[in-house]
């Protein structure tokens, strides 16, 4: 099952433990995730379902590239990790 897991800097605002979760897609395994643990919605999308401006996801390393509907394939053997992004300079 892919599993999904969130850096320090979030988990401080909001409890949101790593997990295996049943999914085809980024879209489906957060579904799923926040199924279970659904205060960590708000945290990572936005009231249109969107990756929020200041949140990364990553599959495998690399950046998803659909973050407006997560349609980015994942399989059994995925690592999804959720991250803060940082903005500035």
């Amino acid at each position: 099952m892919p599993r999904i897991a969130f850096t320090s800097n979030l988990r401080r605002h909001v409890d949101c433990p790593p997990a295996e979760v049943q999914g085809a897609t980024v879209a489906e395994c957060l579904a799923a995730y926040f199924a279970v643990q659904p205060q960590v919605r708000t945290y990572v999308l936005d009231d249109q379902a969107r990756v929020r401006r200041h949140v990364a996801v990553f599959v495998g390393g690399e950046q998803i590239r659909d973050p407006r509907s997560q349609s980015d394939p994942v399989t059994a053997d995925t690592e999804i990790t959720v991250m803060q992004a940082l903005s500035g300079g």
